[in-house]
């Protein structure tokens, strides 16, 4: 019979993967959301399109995002097991609240919130790292920010080039093109967002001395083995395909209307800022950054072309998401100490 922790992580690398599962489905707005409203796509060749790029990413870029997740926000040190379980169960809790309320909030920084969440009930404040979280808490403000920039941007020099070219024209050169900019954007959401389960895999195993050889280099450090790479693109690309309509329908129709020209600049602009991030190692929204895209373009048509109303309410529920994550999982980890003591 395995020891009574190793099951218990066996538990939550489970859990872990069940989070990049609704992480897929969850975020498969952000990588779909604009191929589909702009009718390139149809929902069921979207969700299929999107999980394909995001399994894609395991072979392309690194784990520099997963080793931040892994030890560059909380000191792993001073935390166990039942810190991660909380954390991931206020992740995951946050994200279904906000599915089933069609928000398009972030399961990267729930994640982060309800791991913050729990760590501090049981460290303090101080197994807190920092650096790593200036970084991620900037990014907040800064990723959305670099979308709406980059799609602004984008848009304008595309009409530019274009110029000359028919309506009709245009747009069949950015049905086309649009399937290349959704595969980069799938291709970067894998790339991000797949790379913090990992980080949270990576921390179980650390906590266990007899397997931390298994995600530890020569020298001690954290390190992501390919097959955890795997098993979570494997994870999130399956949840992609289980789509997120409500999610999709308010990226991709609510904020602004979108054609495929517009959808090309926002996706493109959107995979840029994620490749990005990840090669710097920061762990984005993939919300965020197509949320920024999305309004760049429709900005360039005016300020009332954009629903500024429904934006407001994406940017309520970013506020909200960290603490709220954080307090689900703290609450989660309180009710397992009161568990343990009446149990023992």
């Amino acid at each position: 019979m395995p020891e009574p922790a190793l099951t218990f992580a066996i538990v939550i690398i489970g859990v872990a993967l069940a989070f990049d599962y609704v992480n897929g489905f969850h975020d498969a707005a952000n990588s779909i959301a604009t191929v589909v409203s702009t009718r390139v796509l149809t929902p069921l060749q979207g969700v299929v399109w999107a999980a394909v790029f995001n399994f894609i990413a395991a072979f392309t870029f690194g784990t520099a995002v997963a080793k931040t997740i892994g030890s560059g926000l909380i000191d792993v040190t001073r935390v166990d097991n039942f810190v991660l379980f909380a954390g991931l169960v206020g992740a995951i809790t946050w994200d279904l609240i906000t599915w089933r309320l069609g928000l398009p909030t972030s399961s990267s920084h729930a994640l982060i919130g309800g791991y913050a969440g729990a760590a501090i009930l049981k460290a303090g404040f101080s197994v807190l790292v920092l650096g790593g979280w200036v970084k991620t808490l900037s990014f907040i403000v800064i990723a959305p920010l670099l979308g709406w920039i980059l799609g602004t941007a984008m848009i304008t020099g595309v009409y530019w080039l274009f110029r000359k070219q028919t309506p009709a024209s245009t747009d069949r050169l950015f049905r086309r093109a649009q399937l290349v900019s959704a595969a980069l954007y799938s291709l970067g959401h894998g790339t991000n967002d797949a790379q913090k389960t990992m980080g949270i895999i990576a921390g179980v195993l650390f906590t266990l001395p007899a397997y931390r050889y298994l995600v530890t280099d020569a020298s001690g450090h954290l390190t992501i083995p390919f097959w955890i790479v795997l098993m979570a693109h494997a994870a999130i690309a399956l949840g992609t395909l289980t789509g997120g309509w409500r999610i999709v329908h308010t990226m991709g129709s609510k904020i602004t209307k979108l054609r495929p020209i517009g959808g090309f600049a926002a996706e493109t602009a959107g995979a840029l800022t994620l490749f990005t991030s990840s090669e710097l190692g920061i762990p984005v929204s993939t919300t965020h950054v197509i949320t920024g895209g999305i309004v760049g373009v429709g900005s360039v048509h005016g300020v009332r072309s954009v629903n500024w109303g429904v934006a407001s309410r994406i940017v309520w529920a970013w506020v909200l998401t960290i603490p709220a994550a954080g307090t689900i999982a703290g609450a989660v980890y309180l009710l397992i100490e009161f568990i343990q003591r009446v149990v023992l």
